[in-house]
């Protein structure tokens, strides 16, 4: 046998297990309706899997219910990041239980699957709005994304290109040499008045 039939396998199973996937939770065939097009109260009884960001988090003597402003779900079925013009509206999910406020906080991502039931109307400033009710099987909170802090690129990000084509040095182009390297800012404190 070859060294590399071994090789090749261990390799595919390492790459494999490297996808990323859905939670098993929130796996399943769900119908293909966002909340804005049931808003008027059709669709009840459709199975859905939704998500978005916690608008607000109100728990009941029997359950609690989740104020969520829909956004469209990547492969895992986690909501996707974006700004308020790819919202696909606002959604209540209700699940029994009690679910603390302060972990699921304003601004959470949350992927529930359920059954929708109805509408809730509520108040959004002054407009009485229809939120679509789910009863929630599941609820699921994502783990919080990484912030990047001091630089726009992720860890292990090489720009091929700072330091120009002949790289770092005196020789170096755009960021080699005398002008190379990223610029420091100081700034001082202004003088106290009067001095």
């Amino acid at each position: 046998m070859s060294l590399y039939r071994p090789l090749a396998l261990i390799t595919a199973v390492a790459l494999l297990g490297g996808c990323a996937t859905m939670p098993q939770p929130l796996q399943g065939n769900y119908a293909n309706v966002t909340s804005v097009s049931v808003q008027p109260g059709g669709a009840s009884g459709t199975r859905v899997r939704w998500g978005g960001e916690i608008i607000k988090t109100e728990p009941g003597p029997q359950e609690t219910c989740f104020y969520i402003l829909g956004r469209p779900l990547d492969g895992q079925a986690r909501p996707e990041l974006g700004n308020a013009s790819d919202s696909q509206g606002r959604f209540v999910a209700c699940h029994s239980g009690f679910y603390d406020p302060e972990v699921f906080t304003r601004g959470r991502e949350l992927t529930v699957t359920g059954t929708i039931n109805g509408t809730v109307t509520k108040k959004v400033g002054d407009y009485s709005y229809p939120y679509p009710r789910v009863e929630a099987d599941v609820v699921y909170l994502w783990p919080k994304r990484p912030v990047y802090v001091g630089t726009p690129y992720p860890p292990g990000f090489y720009d091929p290109y700072w330091g120009g084509p002949w790289g770092y040095g005196p020789w170096g182009g755009w960021g080699g040499g005398y002008w190379g390297g990223p610029r420091v800012i100081v700034v001082r404190p202004a003088p106290p008045p009067g001095k």
